[in-house]
């Protein structure tokens, strides 16, 4: 699985997890932390991080239920305030990412969402914790396997990318699912301090708080949580292919035009037997030939359009950038699942349009989110008939994605 960036709301989220950026003690703090605990439901989140957690030091993360939320727990790191950069700000962050991550890992989650940590309220820059961010989770995939989302709102998708392609961006945000302004996440101090505990108790302290990082279960509190992701993720412009003519097999008059007299007493010229019979000549047998695949598998079906398309395999995973031995496996097991990126590179490499691509992809249980950068790059290259994986890659780096190609 890979690091997807989406631009969405992160209390929106399915995932089995959301990260908030938390502060240090108990109580609502700012930023992110503000809309999780209004979405969750700050009675009740409250009470569980003064009961079970207590005070926590920058950097270090605590789990808890999700209560309200979509997602069904929350991991709170505990966010650096950024100062001028030499306070250890930069470690503080990085311990945020990585201690979440193996937090994740620890309860079994196959999915998790982020927020660009600390970036808002707290102040850090935001170019370079969105690197600090991609550098840590793809550590962390190097060695896990785990469905990671970094969500931004807003225009902060404009920090994503070194250079953001106007035009395709465009595209990426008539796709989005943006269902609130930022302003959610900036809420009024009312709301803050209304539920902020007059004095810490006793489990408010650091002593008597548990070791960070793990957290004291309720009865209803199950440490491991089997719903899959719901969602389950900028530079030079794109040229664009230019648009397919459709070629027309038949063409008719609306039945509300009237002939004129001219028209009326003209005998009708009768349609040639070519013209008569072009569907059942040209198209009768494709159809019948795709219905016979209608139950294909993904390995059979890719093969059927490989072959239909009188492409050569070769040439198809080659285009794909993809490795010869993957594809051995997905043509010699007719059952055989590609992860999700290997299978939108094949349908670049077998020049699939994009129906075809969404039937394909469907046989592996895959289909192209409009919420998912990765995916919507994809939609486009394919939509417009640009089935170059150079360029491609090129896109999905400038958006601040991980590179295909190495």
């Amino acid at each position: 699985m890979a690091l997807t960036i989406v631009r969405n709301d992160i209390t929106k989220m399915a995932t089995d997890a959301i990260v908030n950026t938390a502060s240090s003690r108990p109580g609502i703090g700012r930023g992110c932390d503000v809309a999780v605990y209004r979405a969750a439901g700050p009675e009740e989140l409250l009470a569980y991080r003064t009961e079970y957690i207590g005070t926590v030091p920058e950097g270090e993360v605590f789990l808890t239920p999700g209560f309200a939320l979509p997602a069904k727990y929350i991991i709170h790191a505990v966010s650096p305030l950024y100062r001028d950069g030499s306070q250890g700000e930069e470690d503080k962050l990085r311990s945020c990412y990585r201690k979440s991550l193996e937090l994740a890992a620890a309860q079994g989650f196959r999915s998790v969402a982020f927020p660009l940590i600390a970036t808002g309220s707290f102040g850090y820059p935001k170019e370079e914790g969105l690197r600090i961010a991609v550098d840590e989770i793809n550590a962390f995939l190097l060695r896990q396997e785990m469905q990671v989302y970094l969500v931004v709102f807003g225009d902060e998708s404009v920090a994503l990318g070194r250079k953001i392609t106007p035009h395709l961006e465009a595209y990426i945000d008539s796709h989005y699912a943006q269902e609130k302004a930022w302003e959610e996440y900036e809420a009024v101090k009312e709301e803050r301090t209304a539920y902020r505990p007059a004095a810490p108790g006793p489990a408010a302290t650091l002593s008597a708080a548990p070791r960070p990082g793990t957290f004291r279960p309720s009865a209803d509190f199950h440490p491991v949580s089997s719903r899959p992701a719901a969602l389950s993720p900028s530079g030079e412009p794109v040229t664009e292919a230019a648009p397919k003519q459709k070629k027309r097999l038949f063409s008719w008059k609306s039945k509300k035009e009237t002939a004129t007299p001219l028209q009326a007493a003209a005998p009708a010229p009768a349609a040639s037997e070519e013209e008569f019979f072009d569907f059942a000549s040209e198209h009768e047998s494709k159809l019948q030939e795709r219905i016979r695949h209608i139950s294909d598998t993904f390995s059979e079906y890719l093969l059927y359009l490989i072959k239909e398309k009188g492409m050569d395999n070769a040439a198809v995973y080659k285009r794909a950038i993809v490795d010869k031995k993957v594809f051995s496996k997905i043509k010699n097991n007719p059952d055989y699942h590609p992860q999700k990126l290997t299978a939108l590179c094949l349908c670049v490499g077998a020049c699939l349009n994009l129906d075809e691509t969404r039937d394909l992809l469907a046989r592996a249980g895959y289909a192209l989110s409009p919420s998912d950068k990765t995916d919507i790059i994809f939609a486009y290259f394919i939509e417009n008939g640009i089935y170059d994986m150079i360029e491609l890659d090129i896109q999905l780096e400038e958006h601040g994605l991980p590179c295909i190609i190495e």
